[in-house]
């Protein structure tokens, strides 16, 4: 008997920790103990290897076996070590070569038979693994699809411990790529049926949306239950820029650590729309537990979030929104560490004027001035204040409704957000930002520089709506956006006059 090492990993967030995994058979008493920081299931592994290697047709020595999995200061918990812990007791009883095992990682759970079940994280774990120079990953036959997303790292998928050693043995694999996925995947790309010109009327809703797009602003709509806030916010994704490869592996991250992948066709090749409701939690917003998992922001990263009735959501949940929306990241603290997930999202809420929603129709409305104070109060102002847009969405004329011309689609729409944007890309390439909701003060300085009257036009403004330092920051990104539509290099007073109708809206 002898002593053997396989790599395994652990996630800590959206990071991957490489670990260890080693295994000591010796003379002794028989015994089974396991080592290294371990949370309740990875000592719950004991019993499910054991079984599974006999179960596989292979005799347990009774001997004295140790496992440990190093690095010991880092929390080892679930499920994905079992089978990194059978290679190494099977090696270390030589009925697996150590040659074999030379740079491959392995991660998945076993089944009392000795079947191999599938886990989660597989794709930064396979992500990490080929920046690591491993020669081969081993992975769950049903996580296969999800790890042959990395270019160039040798994947092999197995059902069973007793496949993997009889695979081990002839040592064959495949190479996957992702330009063969994105092959693959081309053809169940969901078209969605939504689209802009399902909207009737409604145009001034329709420009601050597709403002909103094109400079990646947060949006606020106001209006009265039938107005079609809901509806807009559904199709703000059909004016969304196409993902690029990058991105879309990003975010296939996220869902991977989620355990939300599709099995079989695993790669995301649409922007997410994440609609939240009233009952959500923090943890569940954020993201959290005993053992942190990504939240609706972080499920939303590279598209849209949407509160639907804004009002009606607990304050003290809305109000843990307002570091992840400016720093594009939630950081969540645990005793074990401090977990980070992505949050570049754009938010978009929607909510009533007052409780009946019909406010100031005093025709229809039949709320007191105290009712309305009170439910508008429960939208702090410090969180309105990161709503780069507010607009108020009007009831749907009769007129409207019975037009039979035909409103601007989404992929008319698209196409100018798409040219926005790549100006925006272009003027800040080097920059470490691409949106102009992400610029700085230096920066608004040197890319929203105002003419006299412009300045002028300001500081009048900013009396008069008491602006505050980062509500007068937010009209001159938006400005900055509407130019940018307007394919002009410098902020006209048309732009500011537009950028400041958005701010102009009293709750």
């Amino acid at each position: 008997m002898s002593f053997s090492r396989v790599m395994s990993a652990t996630l800590q967030g959206m990071d991957v920790v490489p670990v260890q995994v080693e295994a000591d058979v010796s003379n002794g008493l028989p015994v089974f103990h396991m080592v290294g920081y371990l949370s309740a299931e990875v000592k719950e592994a004991g019993e499910r290897v054991r079984t599974a290697i006999h179960n596989s047709g292979f005799l347990m020595p009774v001997k004295k076996i140790v496992i440990n999995l190093s690095p010991g200061n880092v929390r080892k918990r679930g499920t994905s070590y079992d089978l990194p812990i059978a290679l190494a007791i099977l090696t270390a009883m030589r009925e697996v070569e150590k040659d074999s095992l030379e740079k491959v990682l392995a991660v998945g759970e076993l089944g009392l038979d000795g079947s191999v079940r599938g886990v989660h994280g597989v794709l930064p774990i396979a992500d990490r693994a080929r920046q690591e120079g491993v020669s081969c990953l081993i992975v769950p036959a049903v996580n296969e699809a999800e790890a042959r997303l990395v270019e160039g790292l040798r994947v092999l998928g197995v059902d069973s411990l007793e496949t993997l050693c009889e695979k081990l043995k002839k040592d064959d694999g495949e190479i996957g790529s992702v330009q063969e996925w994105n092959e693959n995947v081309s053809d169940i790309k969901e078209s969605r049926r939504e689209d802009f010109a399902d909207i009737k009327g409604q145009k001034a809703v329709k420009r601050a949306a597709e403002v909103a797009v094109a400079g990646h602003h947060n949006l606020l709509m106001i209006g009265p239950p039938g107005g079609g806030k809901s509806m807009i916010a559904r199709r703000i994704p059909t004016i969304l820029p196409s993902l690029s490869q990058e991105e879309s592996f990003q975010i296939t991250k996220v869902y991977s650590v989620a355990g939300m992948l599709s099995r079989k066709h695993p790669l995301i090749t649409k922007r997410p729309f994440r609609e939240v409701y009233q009952t959500v939690t923090k943890a569940a917003l954020l993201g959290g537990g005993a053992w942190p998992k990504p939240g609706e922001i972080s499920l939303a990263s590279g598209g849209v979030l949407f509160l639907d009735e804004l009002a009606e959501f607990q304050r003290a949940v809305v109000e843990v929104l307002r570091q992840p929306l400016e720093e594009r990241i939630v950081r969540i603290a645990r005793s074990q560490g401090t977990y980070e997930y992505p949050a570049d999202v754009m938010l978009v809420a929607a909510m009533n004027p007052c409780p009946c929603g019909y406010f100031p129709d005093y025709n229809r409305c039949q709320c007191t001035a105290f009712q309305i104070q009170q439910y508008q109060g429960r939208v702090s102002q410090p969180f309105l204040g990161r709503m780069d847009i507010c607009v108020e969405v009007p009831g749907v004329q009769y007129g409207d409704l019975s037009c039979l011309s035909k409103e601007e689609s989404s992929e008319t729409v698209r196409r100018r957000v798409e040219l926005a944007r790549e100006r925006q890309i272009a003027r800040y390439r080097g920059k470490h930002i691409v949106f102009n909701s992400e610029l700085t003060g230096e920066q608004i300085v040197e890319y929203c520089e105002l003419g006299r009257l412009e300045e002028r036009m300001m500081r009048q403004a900013f009396e008069t709506l008491s602006l505050t330092a980062r509500t007068y920051h937010k009209v001159l990104k938006v400005a900055r956006t509407i130019a940018d539509l307007e394919g002009e290099d410098r902020i006209q007073m048309e732009h500011l006059q537009e950028a400041l109708i958005y701010r102009n809206v009293k709750i």
